[in-house]
């Protein structure tokens, strides 16, 4: 059994626009998104975009503290989060913090 222990929230950013710069939605990473509430994004974020700015905060939390020598982090696009597993992707890691 292990234990999972969470730091902190996730990390989040802001984006202010110039006048005009956001007429349509919000670009970002190539992708235009539309105003307003956006669930998820490509990149797991949830955002809140308008003509003014658009903010944005991380659906997962990053593993810190686990044994780096047995241990890796593989992150799973489709859930959005990180999974700490042994270099034996088989066999998961006992112990490890994660921080926002």
């Amino acid at each position: 059994m292990g234990i999972i222990v969470t730091q902190g929230d996730a990390f989040c950013f802001s984006q202010i626009f110039k006048p005009g710069e956001a007429e349509k939605g919000c670009m970002m990473d190539g992708v235009l998104y539309p105003f307003g509430e956006i669930s998820r994004t490509e990149d797991c974020l949830t955002c809140s975009c308008s003509k003014y700015d658009m903010h944005c905060c991380s659906l997962y939390h990053t593993p810190t503290d686990y044994d780096k020598e047995t241990c890796k982090i593989i992150f799973n696009k489709k859930d959005c989060d990180y999974e700490v597993v042994q270099k034996d992707p088989s066999k998961p890691c006992a112990y490890y913090t994660r921080i926002g």
